[in-house]
């Protein structure tokens, strides 16, 4: 009988190569939805183990969850931490001019308050 792997187990395997991660954190950064985002980053921390990624980051397990959970609003230090902790970086990048157009009427979703 053929062992089959779930989607999570491909995706824990996918994220671990760096630049698999990259690709996958920079499309959802690219949609412009913070929840994606949020929910990217999290399934990049389970990939990279979450108690693991917890130490690094100097913060507790629950507390991880809490910050990335939908009404979670982890800092800009914490979204740093954390993917840095996965072994990347953050850059920029001009938009092409239709899109620096269209940015024009660009409105970032409101978020929740806790």
């Amino acid at each position: 009988m053929k062992n089959y792997r779930t989607h999570s187990e491909y995706l824990d395997k996918a994220l671990s190569d760096p630049k698999e991660a990259a690709l996958y954190l920079n499309a959802a950064a690219e949609e412009g939805d913070v929840d994606l985002l949020k929910t990217v980053l999290m399934q990049l921390i389970r990939a990279h183990g979450m108690a693991q990624t917890a130490r690094k980051v100097s913060m507790t397990r629950p507390g991880l969850y809490k910050s990335l959970s939908p009404k979670g609003n982890p800092g800009l230090n914490v979204f740093f931490k954390l993917v840095h902790s996965a072994g990347l970086q953050m850059s920029f990048k001009p938009l092409p001019l239709h899109a620096r157009e269209a940015s024009a009427t660009y409105t970032a979703r409101p978020h929740a308050r806790r």
